[in-house]
């Protein structure tokens, strides 16, 4: 697991059931890929999102290419796609970019 500067850790699909499956708060998983221009346009929403919600949410990007594994496993055909994981499970998916405060939105109801 590697953590950047915005708060957002990158994990593999080595670690992936100990970082996200094993978490005790619920996981967004950002799928992505070096290449992927909404991917970058993401990184700022998220590393705001990962300071303001580290409380209730803990963020990490899995990179498709490096982990095909894991982006395998859970259906992913596209990036971004955010995957939340609650209890080690999938509870709700998001595909594309989109503004902090929509994103926010759209995950409310896997965070109250």
């Amino acid at each position: 697991m590697t953590t950047y500067a915005e708060g957002v850790a990158r994990v593999t699909d080595a670690d992936f059931g100990t970082e996200v499956l094993g978490a005790g708060l619920p996981v967004l998983v950002k799928f992505t890929a070096e290449w992927c221009g909404p991917c970058r346009q993401m990184k700022p929403v998220l590393g705001a999102l990962a300071a303001e919600e580290a409380e209730r949410l803990r963020i990490v990007e899995v990179d498709v290419d490096h982990s095909p594994e894991t982006a395998l496993r859970y259906g992913i055909l596209g990036t971004p796609t955010f995957v939340v994981f609650r209890g080690g499970e999938p509870v709700k998916s998001i595909v594309g970019a989109r503004p902090k405060r929509r994103l926010l939105a759209e995950l409310e109801d896997v965070l109250a």
